[in-house]
């Protein structure tokens, strides 16, 4: 299956389950983790011809985004001499995905990219619409641009090798996107036998469906919003609050995904308190969180500092705080203005 990103410049496609062998008449520079290049490097490679091929791998974990990590790809890459007709293939989850595509953004000026993400969550959001982007102490991918791939290769195969946790993060994103897009979904996503698919054990065809409607979804919006100037905020529910919590925790807690799960949650509750979803609806997206084993709860020590950390958001502007919440099922809202009151009220059931 393929599904094409119809950007004005550079668009691509995405293709799913659908790796096809790779010529390139320049290097190649693989950028991956220990762990993934031990599971699929090798299938990697022996779809791949190239003048040169180069292999680096970097320590995995969103602790891991940073500066120093990035100099250290950069001098890799000027240490292989890679001009600038090279290609980066970024192999690996998010965190691969998301400082691969900084790196070649940025070296030499912008090199081409392409993803090929071995995580479900990567395959549903990171790979997919040209975010890229480090942490620092300040906040989560505040440093960053935007910069779209040439290609995405998203294989159902490479998922087979996933843990729970890795799974659980990654149908977080599907849920966020069937909440604040499609409510539909919802019923599908309770439908899946949770436990086959917790343990890598379900049919390809559920991986690539959801993979398929994520990027379907997601193209959309990134087709009518590619600099995240407003529809593409949407994409950003459950975020505002997991950043905090991913800062907070110092990246080493929880997993995106999981740290979305609870942003969701927290969201919800926000949204309930200003009614715009019902006790119902809040209930019922906490129960399929949980369903996947997701966590939902986090535990505030001061709200007067998680509270002043919502202000480093990127979503931001004129010191106003920007929320994405749900406006019932399938919908979902920017809200600003939000009385103080009621956003502490929030934070105060989560203390």
């Amino acid at each position: 299956m393929q599904i094409k990103v119809n950007l004005k410049e550079n668009a691509y496609k995405v293709y799913i389950d659908e790796l096809e062998n790779l010529e390139f008449d320049t290097k190649v520079f693989i950028l991956s983790n220990p762990k993934i290049s031990g599971l699929h490097l090798k299938k990697l490679l022996n779809k791949i011809k190239a003048k040169e091929i180069f292999i680096v791998t970097i320590k995995d974990g969103e602790e891991y985004k940073n500066l120093n990590t990035v100099e250290e790809i950069l001098n890799q890459m000027f240490n292989s001499k890679l001009d600038r007709k090279s290609i980066l293939i970024s192999f690996g989850g998010g965190v691969i995905s998301d400082i691969g595509g900084f790196v070649s953004s940025i070296y030499k000026r912008g090199i081409d990219f392409i993803n090929i993400p071995t995580t479900l969550l990567a395959c549903i959001d990171a790979a997919v619409g040209g975010k890229t982007g480090i942490n620092n102490s300040f906040g989560k991918n505040l440093i960053g641009t935007f910069y779209q791939p040439k290609a995405v290769y998203c294989e159902s195969e490479f998922l087979k090798t996933l843990g729970e946790k890795e799974l659980s993060a990654g149908i977080a994103e599907f849920i966020k996107m069937a909440v604040i897009f499609d409510k539909n979904l919802l019923d599908f996503i309770e439908s899946i036998d949770e436990k086959s698919f917790l343990n890598a054990r379900c049919e390809n065809e559920i991986f690539s469906k959801i993979i398929a409607k994520s990027i379907e979804l997601k193209a959309k919006v990134v087709e009518q919003d590619e600099k995240e100037n407003h529809l593409r905020m949407l994409l950003n529910y459950g975020h505002t609050f997991a950043h905090v919590i991913e800062n907070l925790t110092q990246y080493s807690v929880y997993l995106h995904g999981e740290a979305v799960a609870i942003g969701m949650n927290m969201a919800n509750r926000l949204a309930l308190n200003l009614e715009l979803l019902s006790e119902k609806e809040c209930h019922r997206i906490e129960r399929i969180l949980k369903k996947f084993n997701l966590p939902t709860h986090y535990k505030i020590d001061n709200i007067n500092a998680f509270y002043e950390a919502f202000f480093m958001d990127k979503k931001n502007s004129n010191q106003k705080l920007n929320f994405i919440l749900p406006d019932s099922l399938g919908k979902g809202l920017i809200k600003d203005n939000i009385d103080l009151k009621i956003i502490i009220k929030t934070l105060k059931e989560f203390s």
